[in-house]
């Protein structure tokens, strides 16, 4: 069974599209919804609007609870490699390490391939990638120098030169995988439909913010 770990985010949305054009599609996606806010691993914001962007690629979608406890966590996605007879796994890594290491040394100890078709990626190239092919928009930020007005913003050309701007006054990683911010795809090449936001509110502390998704509907092209 082919599958990719799937956050509704630019980066595992992403690596769908690449995995899938190089015939590669996944069979079933696997999104882990964790119960802490602060998962060393997982993505947390609106990930319950995952089984739209499923619907509308037209893929078995699976919801996965795990409490997100750091290094626990890494056993309940054992399981839900596991319990999905998983063979080969996409996901969207670029640089992060932590996370690479972790879900190859499951991937390998499952007999799992482990398949990262972002791996490497220049960060600045995969922004621009994700402004002309999808649409994204940013629904999380908690790093100094990201503000509010960032916040259900469109990952445009305009908004990827600001984070490049501020890449270089804050040494932010721009692709987010410092945790500096989360993203969600409301359209894309492989979607059939398009996800429309019908409502939403967004919190902000002075620090960090959320753009939370109230309500949402898959609509024609």
């Amino acid at each position: 069974m082919i599958a990719a770990l799937f956050s509704g985010g630019k980066d595992s949305t992403l690596a769908i599209h690449k995995a899938s054009e190089n015939g590669m599609k996944p069979e079933v996606l696997i999104t882990m919804k964790s119960y802490n806010p602060d998962s060393f691993m997982f993505h947390k914001p609106n990930v319950r609007y995952t089984s739209l962007q499923a619907k509308a690629m037209g893929i078995k979608h699976v919801i996965w609870d795990t409490e997100g406890q750091k290094e626990l966590e890494l056993e309940d996605l054992r399981n839900a490699l596991k319990s999905n007879k998983v063979t080969k796994l996409i996901t969207g890594a670029i640089a992060s390490r932590y996370q690479k290491d972790r879900i190859d040394n499951i991937c390998s100890e499952l007999g799992i391939e482990s398949i990262a078709p972002l791996w490497g990626m220049d960060q600045e190239a995969e922004l621009t990638e994700v402004s002309d092919n999808f649409e994204a928009i940013i629904t999380k930020v908690s790093a100094y120098g990201l503000d509010e007005s960032l916040l259900g913003a469109r990952i445009d050309r305009g908004v990827v030169d600001k984070l490049i701007a501020l890449k270089k006054k804050y040494r932010i990683n721009v692709a987010f995988e410092g945790g500096e911010a989360e993203s969600f795809v409301l359209d894309a090449p492989m979607f059939k439909k398009k996800i429309n936001i019908t409502s939403y509110h967004i919190t902000w502390d002075g620090t960090v913010g959320e753009y939370i998704i109230d309500g949402a509907v898959l609509s024609t092209k």
